[in-house]
Order: C-alpha cells, then structure tokens, then sequence
C-alpha cells in the first residue's frame, strides 16, 4: 500500500538532483526551480518562534513543494517560548508562503499540538482562510481512510506531568544548541550535516523504547477510531511503518531532520527528506538509512 520512502520517487528524485547543481550558499527562487506537485502534504513541528526551527530550509521547501491540501500537524508555532521568542526574516517567508498558498486555492488546515494549544479554542473555525481543526480524517486518493492529529494526548508526560515536559523542552532546546553550533563548526570545514541530537538520540536506550511505545500506542487508537491509517507529529521521528492492521505514519520535524509526508495523485505515500542546507558545500541527501536522524524527545 504505502511503502517508506526517502525520495525514491522515480518521478521526484531526478528533479531533486538537478535542483542539487544549483550553487552553494544560494536558494534557488521560484522561477529557476522546477516545482514539485502533489496531492497533500502534511508538516508538523516546524518551532517558529525558536533559534532551532530550520526557516530557511522550511521557507525554501514552501517555495517549490505545491499541493491541493496541506496539513498542518501541530507545533507549528511554539509558545512554549513566548519568553524566549526568536523571529527572523526566514521565518516570515515561512508563514508567507503558508499565506501565498490559501491565496492560490490550496486548502490548508491547522491541527495545533501542544506547543500551539493556544490555538485550541478556536477549532471549527477557520482563520485569515486556514481551517483549525481537533483532528481530521483524511481519505487518500487510493481510499485509505487517514486520522490525522498532533499526537500528544498519547504522551503521558505532557498528560500527567506537564511540569516535567516543560524541563524536557529546556534540556531538548540546549542540544539543539549545541548541535547547530557544532554543525556550524563542519560547515565552515566543508563537512556535510550532521546532527549532535540525533546521534544521541539513536544512542539512549530509553528514548528508542519511548518512540517505539508511543508509536504502539497511537496505533492502538487508530484501531479504535476505527480508521486503516494514523498521521501525527510530536515526537520528531518521521517514520511509515505497519503495526499490526494499521499503517502508522510520522511526518518528522523542521529542527532536525527536515522532513514531510507527502501523497500523490495516486494515493502513494511517501516521506520527503529536503535535502538542501544553505551555504553547505555538499546537499544533505537522504538514504534508506536515513530514518534514525531524529531529534531528541520533544517535550
């Protein structure tokens, strides 16, 4: 039905590698760049409003990724932050070409996570054209019946202990520090990306069986709902993978790894890795092995 795919896509990938020629340190704008079409694209954890939300890496995805619905699957905005916000020019162009998009008919909908519950209450109705919405099902041009929510009322530390998963943010938002500072240290050297979070994420035991329950777990509610499929966010690890009767599928972040899921007219699913770091000497390619490079557990 539905297979992981790191741009495999034999109508994508030859795009994508001609788009890689471009010069180093420049974004290709809209009239050089061949746009890529799908049926819907779905994005979640993008951070706007912190120094880890890749803006310019998001911006420039926006710019050459066009759709007829994108979702837009919680923690888009972080106000986990308010005290410590962080606006720069590239995230403007973010929510411009969020913008741009409804103003050309795309339908776009937002499902708030936990770090933009602020917007909660106004689900049901729709604002400056983007419907707000508690979850949604989505049905895939292949008939695949498609739950679609941030994620974070199956996480029991934001349910039962949100204290500890504001000390968790904190910890999460210093190693994405350092990861960014390190990262700009292998730039200057010509080394690609590599992120600090990532790598220990992989490494802590505890994290890997977090994920793996979690992703159990929101499964197991699917089955419930009744749906053949689920699509949440909130723990940065993008990932398409069956569990037991249910196609279970992450959409990743736009503080790590960069990723989002995407249909097309067809109704094949498949995550899309955006390869391209600004002022980097080599693009970030993705791999099949690609799916470990998650950031470490969100609050």
């Amino acid at each position: 039905m539905a297979d992981t795919a790191w741009i495999t896509n034999p109508y994508v990938r030859p795009i994508l590698e001609g788009m890689a020629d471009r010069p180093a340190g420049r974004a290709l704008t809209r009239s050089e760049a061949t746009l890529l079409r799908h049926r819907t694209i779905f994005i979640s954890d993008t951070h706007l409003g912190t120094r880890g939300c890749k803006a310019e890496l998001l911006a420039d995805f926006l710019a050459h990724n066009e759709c007829e619905t994108l979702y837009l699957v919680g923690d888009i905005f972080d106000g986990w932050q308010l005290k410590r916000w962080y606006w720069t020019a590239a995230q403007s162009r973010v929510v411009a070409e969020v913008l741009r998009k409804v103003d050309e008919g795309t339908r776009v909908v937002y499902v708030p996570g936990n770090h933009d519950e602020f917007l909660r209450p106004y689900c049901g109705r729709s604002v400056a054209g983007i419907e707000v919405v508690g979850e949604v099902v989505h049905e895939t041009a292949a008939g695949l019946r498609l739950w679609v929510l941030h994620g974070d009322q199956f996480d029991g530390v934001i349910g039962y202990a949100k204290w500890l998963a504001h000390v968790g943010d904190w910890a999460y938002c210093l190693a994405l520090a350092l990861s960014d500072r390190l990262h700009a240290l292998r730039r200057r050297s010509g080394l690609p990306y590599w992120s600090l979070s990532a790598y220990l994420k992989q490494r802590v035991k505890k994290a890997v069986e977090y994920v793996s329950r979690f992703e159990e777990v929101v499964a197991r509610a699917a089955v419930a709902r009744g749906v053949d499929a689920v699509l949440c966010g909130h723990i940065h690890h993008a990932e398409i993978r069956r569990i037991g009767a249910v196609l279970y599928l992450n959409d990743g972040d736009w503080v790590e790894s960069c990723t989002a899921l995407v249909e097309d007219a067809g109704g094949r699913l498949e995550i899309l890795r955006w390869p391209f770091l600004p002022a980097a000497t080599t693009p970030a390619r993705a791999t099949a092995g690609a799916q470990g490079e998650a950031a470490l557990i969100p609050a």
